[in-house]
């Protein structure tokens, strides 16, 4: 199981937060960008993801929860990126989109909100390298998991193996010891303050593989 770490709600100030991430073996560190537009939470800035990110060894999933997606691929896109993520929920073009992140050799994945049916992933399923199920209203860090959103890992591994496709499937929000038995349909695991609120960061890693 692969193990993704969310900077979103630490003990420690960003810097340092990623920097003792850095330090474990999580797969990659995940990165969200909110505007303030596509949901009613800001984040990081974009000058903010590029200071904080410039020099940063460990691969990169950028998770953005913009209206203008095209515009945070090309100011992220120089970083160390293993995926950009963006919502089936958008209203900009995801055809191409896909497209264009595969153009820059960077992964893709789209992210599926709660409320979210995963037909309306149905169209993309080919060309996905990832696929993340919201396991929460996105924004907040701490949240619970809601766990009907789970059985969708169930739905999308099926289609998975029935038509052949490749993608992986994640999930986000709510992970953690107690939620981690119900998402062995999954693939990686993002979890934030799980880990990031905690004193040892490898050993709250360890516990989710």
């Amino acid at each position: 199981m692969k193990v993704t770490v969310s900077v979103l709600k630490s003990k420690l100030d960003s810097k340092e937060t990623i920097k003792k991430v850095g330090k474990t073996d999580a797969d990659y560190i995940h990165v969200d960008v909110m505007d303030g537009q596509f949901i009613p939470h800001h984040s990081l800035s974009i000058y903010e993801v590029n200071n904080l990110f410039e020099n940063c060894k460990k691969q990169l999933d950028i998770h953005l929860m913009v209206d203008d997606v095209k515009t945070h691929i090309d100011a992220f896109k120089h970083l160390n990126v293993h995926s950009f993520i963006f919502h089936v929920e958008t209203k900009q073009n995801i055809e191409e989109l896909i497209e264009y992140v595969h153009s820059n050799n960077i992964k893709v994945g789209l992210a599926i909100n709660p409320e979210t049916q995963t037909d309306s992933l149905l169209p993309y399923l080919s060309e996905l390298d990832l696929i993340l199920i919201m396991g929460v209203t996105p924004g907040l860090g701490g949240q619970k998991l809601i766990k009907e959103t789970v059985d969708k890992a169930f739905v999308l591994k099926g289609l998975r193996s029935k038509f052949n496709y490749h993608y992986e499937i994640g999930i986000d929000g709510g992970v953690n010891l107690e939620t981690r038995p119900l998402l062995n349909d999954c693939d990686y695991l993002i979890s934030g303050s799980y880990v990031c609120m905690s004193d040892n960061y490898q050993e709250k890693i360890d516990s989710l593989r």
